[in-house]
């Protein structure tokens, strides 16, 4: 996976994300002041949004062009945010943490069982006992459904995107083909292109790795922890407590 191009335009596709819902349960799970990192935090909204509520925040990412953006967003902002390139499954220095989110579907670029179970044992190490994990993933109903050979798109003056989605070999997973038209200063539009692959996996199979890495006291819900999740939920909710 590439995220080159990517980074550049992921906030105009983030526009209408549901910063705010994330937020609301972030805060409601996370301890107040608490020391947090963020996880795949791409280029820093919801890391800074966070810091403003209050929260000691780092953020970590994979992707050298997320961070470069998310640094310059630290800068213009009154928050002190350390970043870290980091991959999640090798997730290290961190010790003693009250929380570590992962949200934005995160997790489902990892399309390995290994991969997941490796990632939650990272988390669990960072974590000091009591301490909470935030995440969420796209639901079985969206990999089989709302992706299964689906055609969204924009067309704005500056950015039109066709975006194909196609499962793949692997149950519930998915492979996102992004192509865009962005208008550069001379007027003329640059055409770019991107894949992205992910993949998800039942919530029982998750509640199972979480406790195998040691954690406690999991909740699994849909609509941002408001209601019990549904076979139709698009997205699933998870918190668990380290022992």
């Amino acid at each position: 996976m590439t995220l080159e191009h990517f980074a550049s335009l992921y906030d105009a596709l983030m526009e209408d994300a549901p910063y705010e819902s994330w937020i609301t349960y972030a805060s409601r799970h996370l301890k107040e002041g608490g020391d947090v990192v963020d996880v795949a935090c791409g280029t820093g909204t919801f890391t800074l949004m966070l810091a403003e509520h209050g929260f000691n925040m780092a953020g970590a990412d994979l992707s050298q062009d997320m961070l470069t953006v998310a640094e310059d967003k630290v800068r213009q902002s009154s928050q002190t945010v350390p970043l870290y390139l980091q991959d999640m499954r090798e997730l290290s220095g961190f010790t003693e943490l009250d929380g570590v989110t992962l949200f934005c579907d995160g997790i489902n670029y990892l399309n390995k069982e290994e991969d997941v179970k490796r990632t939650f044992r990272k988390i669990a190490l960072a974590l000091k006992p009591g301490g909470v994990f935030l995440f969420d993933a796209h639901s079985p109903y969206k990999m089989e459904h709302i992706f299964d050979n689906q055609l969204y798109g924009e067309n704005e003056e500056s950015l039109s995107y066709m975006w194909f989605c196609e499962p793949e070999d692997e149950p519930l997973s998915v492979r996102h083909s992004l192509t865009f038209f962005m208008k550069n200063k001379e007027g003329t539009y640059e055409r770019l292109d991107e894949e992205h692959y992910q993949r998800t996996f039942l919530p029982r199979e998750y509640l199972f790795w979480l406790k195998e890495a040691g954690f406690d006291y999991i909740e699994i819900t849909g609509r941002f922890g408001e209601e019990e999740l549904k076979d139709d939920d698009d997205r699933v909710f998870f918190k668990a407590v380290k022992k």
